[in-house]
């Protein structure tokens, strides 16, 4: 984590648990990507405000974001060493509200891609940091990216890292970015508690950041995960053409990647 996450509750259930002043009216999306633009919270002269930002922290000392690598993940162990993280860590935290997250777990039959949420069904706040770029003429960008931590006990099983889950009632601490709070803040930063989260399997279309529907996040039977392990090993490319069959067959073009290479 964290490559792909949702954000499904009502806006006015993401407004009652943040608290911020601002009444957005959203859609649920089902299928949020790095580069997309996304919701977070922010403590602005003492109250909460929402802002959407983009997905990919681009921090201000660099030259051109586009021969800039996007950080959509900060390794929570070393946010306040890291040149890219530290300032943020120490001025700019915030807030990014979700109602889970996708992990994808290799197996015999491909990646398999696995939804994660509350066990209560509620949203979540994962632990963020945001930057503003200054262009050369003045443009500015916001982005933001999302704080990981080693995975707990529960999904272990799938990946070794997850997303920082801050906890209600310590909001607080994590958005009061004043001098000398970022130690206090980092002992936040831990694997979320092993009953908090569960997940279960779902569909391979949420490997396409184009679909984006509630279809992706509802739980797959043995039978349908079975039948898109054989859809995706029809798909699979052919061994590679010995020398002889090379000369009378041209190269198959490489397959399209999926979209879930390492983040991490």
């Amino acid at each position: 984590m964290c490559g792909r996450y949702v954000i499904t509750s009502a806006p006015e259930a993401i407004r009652a648990l943040f608290g911020y002043v601002e009444q957005p009216n959203f859609p649920a999306r089902y299928n949020v990507a790095p580069t997309q633009p996304i919701p977070i919270v922010r403590l602005e002269a003492g109250a909460r405000h929402f802002a959407l930002v983009r997905w990919g922290l681009i921090p201000p000392w660099v030259k051109d974001p586009r021969q800039f690598a996007l950080l959509i993940n900060a390794r929570g162990e070393s946010v306040l060493e890291k040149p890219a993280f530290r300032n943020a860590m120490r001025r700019r935290r915030c807030l990014i509200p979700a109602d889970g997250f996708y992990e994808w777990r290799a197996g015999a039959g491909g990646k398999q891609p696995y939804f994660i949420h509350a066990a209560d069904g509620g949203p979540l706040a994962f632990a963020g940091l945001w930057e503003t770029w200054i262009g050369p003429n003045g443009e500015e960008v916001e982005t933001a990216a999302i704080v990981t931590t080693t995975a707990n006990a529960t999904l272990s099983v799938l990946h070794d890292r997850m997303p920082v889950v801050i906890p209600p009632d310590q909001h607080d601490l994590w958005l009061d970015a004043r001098d000398g709070t970022e130690n206090a803040a980092a002992r936040l930063i831990v694997p979320a508690p092993d009953d908090l989260l569960v997940f279960h399997p779902v569909t391979r279309a949420v490997n396409r950041t184009a679909n984006d529907s509630a279809d992706l996040v509802v739980a797959l039977t043995q039978d349908q995960m079975h039948q898109e392990e054989e859809a995706t090993a029809r798909r699979a490319p052919r061994k590679p053409a010995t020398k002889e069959t090379a000369a009378k067959k041209p190269a198959r073009p490489s397959p399209k990647d999926d979209g879930q290479t390492s983040l991490f």
